[in-house]
């Protein structure tokens, strides 16, 4: 269905001719879906979509045309390292955050997110730069914007795979540490390790001398209380400190702290500070241009290092007001536990938590690497337990507005039965939408009968705006054309409304859309 979808476009435009083919896209599915060719021609979209109370999320929607065997081969030149090159691993690698040339090609099972493959340094910096103006455009045309990023998109994605190993060992070998002490049964938010009986089990075990664990733990990474929190001590990024220095696992068999690989290049190194930087830099253009930035979630082996550098990016921009946004994927299994835990970390911290929560787009991917490489699947059993879940996150984030007032959520959701229940919580907590700390989402061209009735109540709402040259979002199209018929297929109500507005069309003798620009 998805290579029928793809090439269909190519095959009309090759009848048609170009200027046609770009007439005819213009009236039907791109003037649906897409707001226009740049940064100027979607201000007319954008003006009349604020006349209603609806807001923006500006997304440039230019996507590379990639052959499969081309993206398996950029994902597996940008993901294995030299030194899994040239030998074998010093300690043994996650198969999960190991590349695997049949899921080499992102793009797989995926219809509702784009994908970026690395290609070179120079590239993430035009991508870097396309964010920028993506983040001035936001700026410019409204005073409350947002503006989406992918990290994908700006540095090899190794240094992801890596940094999310990494993450997850040290996890691992916490919670190891917590049976230890009798705290594996307690809830993630009360696993609190004493330093002294941390120090004592660790040097027992053989793992570094005395003075070693005392510096792991020392500084902002100690609680109040002089115990060790999970929250705190698994913060990794320090601006002056070598990358690769941060990528080292605990070896319970040797007793020593061991890099992750037994070596990097310098420039691997260079790439993996670059990524960071890049990040930095779109974080500060961001609050420059009073734009919140959201960073979208991506596949669960890169996921870890994107919320914990998107975590530090909070604790440095979300001080005064939330800037910097996380993507929660609530089909996850651990979406709660990760939620409440940023939360909780915001909290003692002092900074604003900023959140989207969405179902996730990567199930059938997830699902289908997790059982042919041999790991658990990430993936809630059903779609229930997705609700569930999204509500159990949601009505977390609320509680928190509710309380402290430093919370910020976008639910990003075309399920109505989701919204309602935003809306009666909301009613149940007091919380006003004039608070403008509660957002909710939907993608341009689709669940406008949620959009513009909640912007007109004046409720925060946002539509996600995808732009872009015709010829360059048909990869964007190409998956809102499976999208819609999927989402459609199990929407009669939705279904219903289309057959309205068309005979509404008809009687007014407005028959095709017309582009507002």
């Amino acid at each position: 269905m998805s290579c029928i979808c793809n090439q269909f476009p190519f095959l009309f435009k090759k009848l048609l001719g170009q200027w046609m083919f770009e007439k005819i896209m213009k009236m039907t599915f791109y003037g649906q879906f897409v707001a226009g060719e740049d940064h100027n021609s979607i201000k007319p979209l954008i003006q009349k979509n604020q006349a209603f109370g609806v807001g923006a999320v500006l997304d440039y929607s230019v996507e590379e045309d990639l052959t499969q065997e081309e993206a398996e081969k950029k994902e597996m030149d940008s993901c294995v390292s030299e030194a899994e090159k040239e030998g074998p691993d010093v300690i043994h690698r996650e198969k999960k955050y190991k590349a695997h040339r049949q899921f080499g090609d992102r793009r797989g099972g995926v219809i509702s997110a784009r994908t970026y493959f690395y290609a070179d340094e120079a590239k993430c910096d035009k991508q870097m730069e396309t964010f920028i103006n993506c983040i001035k455009a936001s700026g410019g045309a409204s005073a409350d914007g947002f503006s989406a990023i992918k990290m994908t998109a700006l540095g090899r994605p190794q240094f992801l795979l890596q940094f999310s190993e990494v993450l997850v060992k040290w996890r691992q070998f916490f919670n190891f540490l917590a049976a230890l002490q009798g705290k594996s049964e307690m809830m993630i938010l009360d696993q609190k390790l004493e330093l002294e009986q941390l120090e004592a089990s660790m040097i027992k075990l053989g793992v570094g001398a005395k003075n070693d664990i005392a510096n792991w733990f020392s500084g902002e990474k100690l609680g109040l209380s002089g115990t060790i929190d999970l929250l705190d001590w698994n913060s990794l990024i320090n601006d002056t400190t070598k990358i690769s220095s941060l990528l080292m696992v605990p070896n319970l068999e040797t007793g020593q702290l061991e890099p992750l690989l037994k070596k990097f290049t310098a420039e691997e190194e260079r790439q993996m500070k670059r990524m960071l930087q890049r990040v930095d830099v779109l974080a500060k253009y961001a609050l420059e241009n009073g734009v919140r930035l959201m960073v979208d979630a991506e596949q669960t082996y890169f996921q870890p290092a994107i919320s914990r550098l998107t975590l530090e990016m909070q604790r440095k921009f979300n001080r005064e007001k939330p800037i910097i946004f996380n993507t929660f994927q609530c089909y996850l299994k651990e979406a709660y536990d990760n939620v409440s835990l940023d939360i909780e970390l915001s909290r003692r911290e002092g900074w604003y938590f900023g959140a989207k929560l969405v179902r996730g787009a990567y199930m059938y991917q997830e699902r289908a690497r997790a059982k042919e490489i041999g790991y658990e699947d990430p993936i809630n059993p059903d779609y229930e337990a997705t609700n569930r879940m999204y509500h159990k996150c949601l009505e977390y984030v609320l509680e928190e507005i509710e309380c402290n007032g430093k919370a910020n959520v976008m639910v990003a959701s075309h399920n109505e039965d989701t919204v309602k229940f935003t809306l009666e919580k909301m009613n149940e907590m007091g919380l006003s939408p004039s608070e403008n700390k509660v957002y909710f989402g939907q993608l341009l061209g689709m669940c406008d009968q949620i959009s513009f009735p909640l912007g007109q109540a004046g409720f925060p709402v946002y539509k996600y705006v995808p732009y872009g040259p015709v010829n360059e979002v048909i990869p964007y199209l190409s998956r809102r054309a499976q999208e819609n018929r999927g989402f459609m297929k199990g929407s009669q109500r939705e279904r219903s409304l289309l057959w309205k507005e068309l005979r509404r069309r008809l009687m007014g003798g407005q028959i095709f859309y017309t582009p507002v620009y």
